[in-house]
């Protein structure tokens, strides 16, 4: 079973990837998406997968009797899920507001937008 989502957390990351490195703004956006719901399935994974054992200690036990599960990958997921919530809640913003002033997504376009350095300018530095 772990090697199952292994394959399926290499895929994603596969496809985040092409979607970061496409043109498109709103491909970045998504390729971010995939990126971190693949982060928190390599997360979850590499917690261990068990399906019957709870993550806490029954009560009036000090030391489990039985198998449980790491709790500590699941609360960094959770964690995790509201930090790139909020990170692609702004970064949608940012592309909204970038689409509104350059009046495209193609990324290559919006390279227009950045000043013209004059080639004296250049001269000094080691291009």
């Amino acid at each position: 079973m772990e090697a199952a989502f292994s394959i399926v957390v290499g895929t994603l990351f596969a496809i985040s990837v092409y979607l970061l490195l496409s043109g498109s703004l709103i491909r970045l956006l998504l390729g971010i998406f995939v990126l971190g719901n693949a982060t928190h399935l390599l997360i979850f994974v590499a917690g261990r997968l068990v399906r019957h054992a709870p993550p806490l200690i029954p009560d009036g036990l000090e030391v489990a009797d039985t198998v449980i599960a790491n709790p500590l990958p699941q609360a960094l997921i959770l964690t995790a899920i509201v930090i790139s919530f909020s990170l692609f809640s702004f970064l949608l913003v940012l592309a909204y507001r970038a689409y509104q002033c350059l009046d495209t997504v193609n990324t290559d376009e919006m390279r227009d937008a950045e000043p013209i350095v004059a080639p004296n300018v250049l001269r000094g530095r080691d291009v």
